[in-house]
């Protein structure tokens, strides 16, 4: 049986549920020699008449007999693993997906997420884990589903998908002296010392980089790891942070107030990027499709 292949399944299940060559053969848009040759080559590799005549019709021989249910089964099953994926009814799915996204994210979108999700899809639980690793594999081996945040380093082989354009805005405490000046001007905002996140521990970011085009540059005092904790200390210090706009929500107390920064640094985009493996996998598609639309009308 080395040479059976996929069509002689599918033909052995019509000769054996019609027990007719040519009827047979115009279930499968064939012709009755076609269908001749392939009954032919399976009384080959079955070692059985298969169908013999009896009068004007034919019958099945016992082993034909014994194992039709089991072709038909095995043919169903073909036709079920070499389709595309079904249309899946949501609210009926049970899953757990896990989104990898950093704390502040976390902090202000993930109950937002959640609840969407809950609304439509109950049986569906988001899990998510620190971004404090990036790496690739993670979402190759399906340990994590998807990475919201910005465009990994390691993305040439990632689908990705912008959810919004953000930018740096500086935070201080409310009543600080910066607040007095008419304006903030990149005199009086440099005049003071800052509080930055850094994930690799740099006394340097994007402002850095942008100040230094000017020929000017900032009294950075303090690193911290996380957007919130760079909130946190601006709120009870006079250290000057800055924050994406996107996090102003979580910002908006009376302790702090925001302001634009007095030089032009560069925006950038928050993705959310996924294997290729999960294209076209529907629960997958489903939540990546929410996800967008959850954030598309919060802009």
């Amino acid at each position: 049986m080395s040479d059976l292949d996929l069509n002689l399944l599918v033909a052995l299940d019509a000769l054996l549920r019609e027990r007719s060559v040519s009827v047979a053969a115009r279930r499968l848009g064939l012709s009755t020699s076609a269908m001749s040759r392939t009954l032919s080559r399976l009384r080959a590799a079955l070692g059985d008449p298969i169908l013999v005549p009896a009068g004007r019709g034919m019958v099945a021989t016992p082993h034909a007999l014994a194992i039709a249910e089991d072709v038909h089964s095995l043919k169903d099953a073909v036709e079920t693993v070499l389709s595309p994926p079904s249309s899946v009814e949501i609210r009926e799915v049970r899953r757990d997906f896990t989104i990898r996204a950093n704390e502040a994210f976390v902090l202000i979108f993930a109950a937002g997420l959640s609840a969407a999700v809950a609304n439509a899809a109950p049986g569906i639980r988001l899990r998510f884990a620190p971004r404090s690793d990036k790496d690739v594999q993670s979402l190759r081996d399906a340990a994590v589903d998807l990475d919201i945040g910005v465009l990994p380093t390691e993305s040439g082989e990632l689908r990705c998908q912008t959810l919004f354009a953000d930018r740096y805005v500086g935070l201080a405490r409310a009543g600080h002296p910066i607040f007095d000046a008419d304006e903030i001007t990149v005199e009086n905002y440099t005049a003071w010392g800052h509080v930055l996140f850094s994930p690799h521990a740099d006394f340097t970011g994007p402002v850095d980089r942008a100040l230094a085009e000017l020929g000017v540059c900032r009294d950075v005092r303090l690193i911290v790891p996380s957007f919130p904790a760079v909130i946190a200390v601006a709120a009870a210090s006079d250290l000057i942070g800055a924050i994406p706009n996107s996090y102003r929500q979580s910002a908006a107390t009376s302790q702090i107030r925001t302001f634009e920064l007095p030089v032009a640094v560069s925006g950038f985009d928050i993705v959310q990027a996924w294997h290729p493996r999960m294209d076209v996998d529907p629960v997958h598609r489903w939540l990546r499709a929410l996800i967008f639309e959850t954030f598309k009308s919060m802009n």
